[in-house]
């Protein structure tokens, strides 16, 4: 008895939107550099920004430096 697809539903899952947010770091020399955010969420998350910014820049994960703006892109 060969196996057939009646009865067999299938179901296709849209995934979840990513909740990684991509910021733009701009330094007082005219430098850039982008950071990303995991599980960034709007409004508070973002007034938050300068304090991830400044961990990354702790860790190497961005150029250290003074920052200038920090702007939501993605």
């Amino acid at each position: 008895m060969s196996p057939t697809i009646e009865g067999v539903m299938y179901t296709f899952h849209k995934s979840a939107p990513a909740k990684s947010v991509m910021f733009l770091v701009t330094y007082t020399d005219g430098r850039t550099a982008y950071l990303w955010s995991e599980g960034h969420s709007k409004g508070v998350d973002d007034l938050r920004v300068s304090l991830i910014a400044k961990e990354q820049q702790d860790q190497g994960l961005i150029p250290a430096g003074a920052i200038a703006s920090i702007k939501r892109v993605r």
